[in-house]
């Protein structure tokens, strides 16, 4: 039999990988997959053309071998056998079409048979797998196969593949080095070929691919520094080849800051966070062939990105802030004066220390373009803040983004995600108290909290949003019982409070109670029944909330016996519940050590000081 035209079986060979590229958007909607399976009759037809696998004595036990990955998964080297003959350019010209068969299957969720075809690829390159010829395709085999095993959660297959796969490519690179061929070159004609330049950028590419699909692997197996590793330098890879879309890029660079703002790596997290303001700013600039919104989803797309980029923001602000006063704060969470000078003395060695970690962090970008990122970071600090003034500048940039997130993360549309941005910027200036000196403004902080919390609740179905109430309604209680404290620390230092004082305390006291009633009543269950065993999730802010109950009523302001009497009453009622809880489930006593022993302490007194009230009252 003759052999098939070449100029046909290349013919076929593009109209299937034009078929391919079609969006699925652009099928019938009845028909998602048309262009797929178009493509799929066409690459069949290739495959029977060229017939079946060419015998090699070498390649026919290692058809037999398990999954496909064989000793390279294993991280065993690869030598260099070139892909020369005709038996060899068959196996290779058979292996891109199984290749191209297996992603064909995957994309129309046909992944048995997609494995299959990507396996085959695989066993038929293996010999030459280090070649110029066959390393790229082979790369992208296991790579697919990576993401394949990954999508139905066997984690460690899927980092056998794509761990054999960045091994491949770095042994190429050291023993090579040269551009290979893109699998796409086997069915062009030799003036068809690629310059070298566009083959180097796509074999970078893919592997900028695999260290992407890796960082996800090891983000799943909770490897997280190495995820996080390998994460940042996708990116910077992405933006050395300029292959990337600025909103995927942004969005990519401000989630990884959240890792760095968890370990307290505040520095490499303003980084990626003012290289994500700097590239999404290019939104609209750039276009590559990675962009794949349809361009009418851009505008919402565009507004949610930069909502969510602001929030990252927010965090690193907060996270900066609550460090800060982690650092510097007493047993009783007030200003150690002490450990805010030491600091100071430490600030120095921090600012000398900066240059020897910069030289160590990847850093994003060259040129103009890393000194449009240091611009935005030369406006941030990374330091903790030491003093009010320090403090207020970070929380003008947070207050500024809670703005900018707000914009996109509205009431209507995004309940959950509006609230915690309102909580956040309830936290903020919480934080910022913290470094207040004057009191007055402190209450007037809290305040601001309080207003900006409220109306949340007020629309809220508890049904629906239970714990977000409960969350709002223990912060709002808090607001006001902290408001309490400072108006009574300011009255103290009155010879004589007023009238109005008196009153403004005992109203933030009561405005306190019922909030923290509010929470401890969602707790009960529907017979209004309180449990006898709290869950873990909620037991400690239940615990507090008792406790602050306890101490709210002892701080009530009253001029009648028989009311102090009362409230006395209830205050041991609530400190009793405590003690006595405790030693029921003792591992709830590991949940509130400071409030327990407290507790202890007022349910020995309080019952001393009512007597003497009675005595009080009994005499008058």
């Amino acid at each position: 039999m003759a052999n098939p035209p070449w100029a046909e079986i290349r013919e076929k060979f593009q109209a299937a990988l034009a078929l391919s590229r079609v969006e699925l958007h652009k099928n019938p909607e009845k028909e998602p997959y048309k262009s797929k399976y178009g493509a799929r009759a066409l690459l069949e037809e290739v495959k029977a053309l060229l017939g079946p696998a060419p015998e090699d004595e070498d390649e026919r036990p290692q058809a037999e071998d398990g999954l496909g990955a064989g000793d390279h998964a294993l991280g065993l080297p690869a030598e260099v056998v070139e892909a020369e003959g005709p038996i060899a350019q068959g196996a290779v010209r058979l292996a891109v079409i199984e290749f191209h068969l297996g992603v064909n299957h995957i994309d129309t969720e046909e992944l048995s048979a997609g494995e299959e075809h990507l396996v085959k690829c695989l066993r038929l390159l293996r010999k030459y797998r280090l070649s110029q010829d066959c390393v790229s395709l082979y790369i992208q085999a296991q790579n697919n196969l990576g993401i394949l095993w990954s999508e139905r959660e066997e984690i460690e297959t899927a980092q056998a593949y794509l761990e054999s796969s960045e091994a491949l490519y770095n042994q190429y690179m050291k023993e090579i080095g040269s551009p290979p061929l893109d699998p796409t070159e086997h069915f062009l004609p030799e003036e068809e070929k690629l310059a070298e330049q566009e083959r180097s950028k796509r074999f970078e590419k893919v592997y900028t691919h695999n260290l992407y699909y890796l960082a996800q692997v090891y983000q799943h197996m909770e490897m997280f520094e190495k995820a996080a590793h390998y994460c940042h330098s996708t990116l910077k890879r992405q933006l050395e080849h300029s292959a990337y879309h600025p909103l995927e890029w942004a969005i990519n660079a401000a989630t990884l800051s959240q890792f760095y703002i968890n370990k307290l790596c505040f520095m490499e997290a303003r980084h990626c966070l003012s290289a994500a303001n700097v590239i999404f700013g290019q939104t609209g600039k750039i276009s590559t062939e990675d962009t794949t919104e349809a361009e009418g989803d851009v505008p919402e797309l565009y507004h949610q990105r930069k909502g969510e980029i602001a929030r990252c923001w927010i965090k690193y602000c907060l996270t900066l802030l609550q460090n800060a006063q982690l650092s510097m704060q007493d047993n009783i969470g007030e200003l150690d004066l002490d450990k805010q000078s030491e600091l100071r003395a430490l600030r120095k060695k921090e600012l000398d220390a900066e240059e020897r970690v910069r030289k160590k962090a990847v850093q994003f970008g060259t040129g103009e373009l890393c000194d449009a990122i240091s611009a935005v970071e030369e406006r941030v600090s990374y330091l903790r803040p030491l003093d009010f003034e320090e403090a207020r500048e970070l929380f003008l940039l947070g207050q500024h983004y809670v703005f900018e997130a707000k914009e996109f993360f509205q009431i209507d549309g995004y309940v959950t995600d509006h609230i915690e941005v309102v909580q956040d910027h309830s936290a903020l200036f919480k934080v910022l108290a913290f470094f207040e000196t004057d009191m007055e403004r402190r209450c007037k902080m809290h305040k601001r909290r309080i207003a900006m919390l409220e109306p949340l609740i007020v629309d809220l179905n508890p049904q629906y949003y239970l714990l977000v109430n409960r969350q709002i309604q223990f912060e709002i209680a808090h607001a006001y019982y902290d408001m309490m404290d400072l108006k009574v620390a300011i009255a103290d230092k009155l010879r004589d409070p007023d009238s109005h004082i008196v009153k403004k305390i005992n109203n933030l006291n009561k405005s306190a109670l019922k909030y923290y009633q509010l929470f401890l009543d969602s707790l009960r269950d529907p017979n209004k029944v309180f449990p006898e065993h709290i869950g873990e999730d909620v037991l400690r802010p239940a615990m507090l909330a008792k406790f602050r109950v306890a101490r709210l009523y002892g701080k009530i302001i009253t001029a009648d016996p028989k009311k102090e009497l009362e409230n006395l009453a209830t205050s041991l009622e609530h400190y009793k519940f405590i003690v006595d809880y405790c030693e029921k489930h003792p591992e709830a006593a590991q949940e509130i050590e400071v409030e327990l022993e407290l507790s202890k302490e007022m349910v020995s007194l309080l019952p001393t000081k009512m007597e003497r009230f009675r005595t009080k009252m009994a005499l008058t």
